[in-house]
């Protein structure tokens, strides 16, 4: 288990990159079994879940080749179907919870699929209902086996049909949707997910042949093709480390301007911040985010305290309100952070408790933050990452904190930033990586 060694107090100044998105990552990667063409994705993260992920299509059959620094080229061409009935298919697939996403181009293109229990990061609930439920209504069906602890999915002709979805799950809409690029007929999926990411999937599906209209609502209506060809395919900048950086440079009073950041895939993410007192400035494609001593949380209209809360896009990524949180910890003024959609995601507080941080836990879902200023400043702590999103909302922390700081399980942090404490060093920061 690897570590991080945190000198807080360092300000930063220069520029930095957002790397490709990983949720996007893990969808197109799935995509690439559409296809016994050749497919090129650039701008792939070297994250572990994504490195994970190419390696579990490795072992099925398709053929990876690196073509640059993150540019890959994907060929399934040679599947087998036998090594997905192994246990060790079972369990690499079970230890990444972005695997789960192979059902639907395995049951299209050839009937048949496994799906072991997936991983993950641990923060709540996190139910595949609307995975089954739509693949099933496209007429797969489904058989649990205890011994082995997986289903098996089977679907030889796979139908056009309607379907409102209980809830609007970015993954669930990405494996139904890859399902039904390739069945018979028309398939409508209302209630889909709408965020970029899976935007920039069926802009990709269709860049292979197939026929998807209303890209962009929560309204997908797919008329099925007998096949799909080749294509070439560009991720977008990470959202998330995006949000991630704004916290970091506000939270360390840094010098920090973000290049090349697609704006207008942003969505509320800038404002969001804003409401934090967090002063930003777009040029063009890039957002800088000049040094500030204080940053002041606005109230509501109305002068009631502030309630920060995610929701489907275009509200609120769930993924950013653990450094949301910790951002509003250095802040002036009080704040409700409101997780809504996962119950064990703000469980981290009590670390940043223990480094001085004014919040109280109302719930598992609300969280009361009261920010005092630079005059509470935390302290360093000894730490353990649980996840992804709080693993960087304690680096963030720890950076900030006067003295030295320890973050343990940091494979957590990896799964999602790539190179995280290189780049930080390089502008200024003191991250030390020990074993």
């Amino acid at each position: 288990m690897s570590t991080f060694v945190v000198e807080g107090g360092h300000q930063m100044r220069g520029e930095l990159i957002p790397q490709g998105a990983k949720n996007e990552a893990l969808q197109i990667l799935c995509a690439t079994l559409l296809t016994d063409e050749v497919v090129t994705i650039n701008n792939l993260p070297d994250i572990l879940d994504v490195n994970n992920l190419i390696a579990l299509l490795k072992d099925i059959g398709v053929d990876v080749a690196r073509t640059g620094e993150s540019s890959y080229t994907f060929q399934a061409k040679n599947i087998n179907m036998t090594y997905l009935e192994t246990p060790e298919f079972a369990k690499k697939m079970s230890a990444l919870r972005g695997s789960v996403m192979t059902v639907g181009p395995l049951l299209a293109r050839f009937g048949y699929a496994i799906l072991p229990k997936p991983g993950g990061d641990k923060i709540g609930r996190r139910r595949l209902d609307t995975h089954f439920q739509g693949v099933m209504k496209l007429g797969a069906t489904f058989e649990y086996h205890a011994d082995r602890k997986l289903y098996t999915i089977k679907g030889e002709k796979l139908h056009g049909a309607y379907m409102l979805l209980d809830e609007a799950s970015v993954t669930g809409t990405a494996n139904i949707l890859m399902a039904a690029v390739l069945a018979e007929g028309e398939t409508t999926i209302y209630n889909a997910a709408c965020e970029p990411y899976l935007q920039q999937l069926s802009k990709m599906l269709v860049a292979m042949g197939a026929k998807i209209n209303g890209i962009g609502s929560n309204l997908l209506t797919i008329q099925g093709v007998s096949s799909l060809h080749g294509c070439e395919h560009t991720i977008l900048p990470d959202m998330i480390e995006v949000g991630s950086f704004i916290g970091m440079a506000a939270m360390t009073g840094s010098d920090i301007v973000l290049k090349n950041v697609s704006i207008k895939d942003l969505g509320i993410i800038p404002d969001s911040f804003k409401r934090l007192g967090i002063k930003l400035e777009i040029e063009g494609d890039n957002i800088h985010v000049p040094a500030q001593d204080i940053y002041e949380i606005e109230t509501f209209i109305d002068g009631s305290i502030m309630n920060i809360a995610d929701a489907p896009w275009p509200g609120l990524s769930p993924d950013l309100l653990s450094v949301m949180l910790v951002v509003a910890t250095q802040a002036k003024g009080c704040v409700l952070i409101h997780q809504k959609m996962f119950e064990s995601r703000l469980f981290f507080v009590d670390k940043l408790i223990d480094m001085g941080a004014q919040i109280i836990l109302c719930d598992p879902h609300r969280a009361a933050v009261i920010g005092l200023g630079r005059r509470n400043s935390l302290r360093a702590s000894n730490m353990v990452s649980p996840d992804i999103r709080a693993g960087i909302a304690l680096l963030l922390a720890a950076m900030s904190a006067k003295g030295t700081s320890y973050i343990h399980n940091i494979d957590q942090i990896d799964r999602g930033y790539q190179n995280i404490d290189k780049r930080l060093n390089a502008i200024g920061a003191n991250i030390i990586r020990t074993s």
